[in-house]
């Protein structure tokens, strides 16, 4: 991982800016920064002022990495840095592209939130390759959809674990941390050595994703040099010697350098951590478990704020519908007031009715009674008077039946009016209960938010020997065992996703503008190439001699 790291820091431009100065433009994964170099200045001098930008302190991890005249070289702390620039180039898969791109968003935004990461949000950001968008029949708003997809997925993951995953992806990548060179073998054989974290590699001139031959640093015993024939001598000395030759003497003096710089990193690897280390590594566990205790109480102190602020709502809403209660209430209020009040008015007027017809049949059985006294004059007379006392008795009949009818209404009246003046008490009695409620409940506080002539490099020397049978290495090799069975069962959740990205896209891609690096790529993953490491552990599971032979007759 530390070598990954460091291939990714390097130069990207150096241009002259004063007589006694220049400017160095250096390129991490997610930062660009200028500094201004003396013309005196060597690598040590510039190394060492990005180290203290950075703030890192494991310096011997890393590394600043250029290209001259299409070789790729590391910048040499002993010499000038005005005398040593940068282009790199590795093949991403599509697929790798899309998830890559999505821990480089979580980096960047943090967690995804619907309502803040609208779409369109990403499009002015350049995540993808142009190669890869080139491949595809698909519009910015599609790759979009498909890179948000995962960020969502990344939910809780800090920065620095994004960009931890991140790394962890690219150093899979087939051509990540692969320095070339091209060499001859024997017989004038033009191929490209690779020298990684892992040892040395034979490729196709055609082929840099997959090499025809490996060998890792632990069977390799001594690295030399002499004019521009390269040798390397095996660990197991009934093995020939493995030679060849390369275009310059320059190209051999850092091949060398790489050799000595990732064999130093693997013996380090493989070493009881120092002093120094163990601290550091402590420091680095408390340091994760602070922020993971602080990402913890956010995450309280967050879900505390959703909550109050729900409950804030849910408080406006009930106080919105008891106000709409009460003015409803008012409203019936007012209503049965004015219905008492015509019931009133109308009980009055068939009350005053009713004494009216009461006072007419009175006057009317006083007439009837007169009429019977005066008629005994003639029989006419009579017959007459009793005509009359018989529609006076009708009369009086009618009059009393409906003196009863509006004395009856008059009741119902009455009775309609308590009813009414009974609604209209309840009303304000509902009103009043309503004006008593408490507007808001007590709420619990919200938290605030918180040179000899041939130059050699002996790999078995006094200082970087080690005791296999070491406690201390056995030890260290069982953690390194059980971080790859980790690291391997992670792998295989992440290249499922993977599949499963490339088989939704695949029948979007345009054949005929696929590169030599895609069609390699497509036939490994049919053959069941699964990963770099997978490749290089088949390859060096032959036999050295076998391997050095296979060399030779290429």
């Amino acid at each position: 991982m530390a070598g990954a790291i460091a291939s990714r820091m390097s130069f990207s431009s150096l241009k002259r800016k004063q007589p006694k100065t220049f400017t160095v433009r250096i390129v991490t994964m997610d930062a660009e920064m200028e500094f201004n170099c003396e013309m005196k200045w060597k690598g040590k001098d510039l190394f060492d002022l990005v180290c203290r930008t950075l703030g890192l302190r494991e310096t011997w991890f890393f590394g600043l990495q250029y290209t001259i005249k299409d070789t790729v070289a590391w910048l040499k702390m002993d010499k000038k840095v005005k005398k040593q620039i940068l282009d790199e180039k590795i093949y991403c898969p599509p697929e790798a592209s899309v998830l890559l791109a999505s821990y480089a968003v979580q980096a960047k935004y943090g967690d995804y939130d619907p309502s803040v990461h609208k779409r369109g949000f990403l499009a002015q950001e350049e995540l993808l390759p142009k190669r890869v968008i080139n491949l595809y029949q698909m519009t910015p708003e599609m790759w979009e959809e498909r890179i948000t997809a995962w960020y969502a997925e990344h939910r809780g993951r800090a920065r620095d674990e994004a960009e931890m995953e991140y790394l962890k992806i690219a150093q899979d990548l087939e051509m990540y941390g692969v320095n070339y060179f091209a060499i001859r073998n024997k017989k004038g054989t033009e191929l490209l050595l690779g020298v990684d974290a892992l040892g040395l590699h034979i490729y196709d001139p055609e082929n840099r994703l997959t090499p025809k031959i490996s060998f890792p640093w632990n069977e390799i015993r001594n690295i030399s040099y002499s004019d521009k024939e390269f040798t390397i001598k095996p660990l197991d000395k009934k093995i020939d010697v493995f030679k060849f030759n390369s275009s310059k003497l320059r190209v051999n003096k850092l091949i060398l350098q790489l050799c000595i710089g990732n064999h130093d990193l693997f013996m380090r690897r493989r070493k009881a951590d120092s002093l120094e280390v163990q601290q550091m590594k402590a420091q680095a566990r408390e340091e994760k478990a602070r922020k993971q205790m602080e990402r913890q109480r956010l995450a309280r102190e967050k879900q505390m704020r959703e909550e109050a602020e729900r409950t804030r709502d849910e408080l406006e809403r009930r106080l919105l519908q008891m106000k709409e209660e009460a003015t409803m209430a008012n409203e019936a209020l007012m209503r049965s007031e004015e219905t008492a009040d015509l019931l009133a008015e109308k009980a009055q007027i068939t009350e005053e009715e009713a004494k009216l017809l009461a006072q007419k049949a009175a006057e009317a059985e006083q007439e009837m009674q007169r009429i019977k006294a005066t008629a005994i004059r003639t029989e006419e007379e009579k017959r007459l008077m009793e005509q009359k006392v018989l529609e006076a008795e009708v009369l009086a009949l009618k009059m009393a039946e409906e003196s009863e009818r509006r004395a009856k209404e008059a009741d119902q009246l009455k009775q309609d009016l308590q009813e009414a003046r009974e609604a209209e008490r309840r009303a304000k009695q509902k009103l009043l209960e309503i004006a008593t409620k408490p507007t808001y409940p007590p709420m619990n506080p919200i938290p605030a938010p918180l040179s000899p002539d041939i130059p050699s490099f002996n790999l078995i020397g006094d200082s970087l020997s080690f005791d296999f049978k070491d406690t201390d290495m056995k030890r260290l090799s069982m953690e390194i065992e059980k971080e790859k069975v980790e690291y391997m069962e992670k792998s295989k959740h992440l290249q499922e996703q993977l599949n499963e990205l490339k088989t939704e896209i695949e029948a979007l891609k345009l054949k005929e503008r696929e590169t030599a690096l895609d069609i390699l790529h497509n036939e490994n993953s049919d053959r069941g190439g699964s990963s770099k490491h997978n490749t290089i552990k088949k390859l060096t599971l032959q036999s050295a001699k076998s391997r050095v032979a296979f060399f030779e007759e290429l």
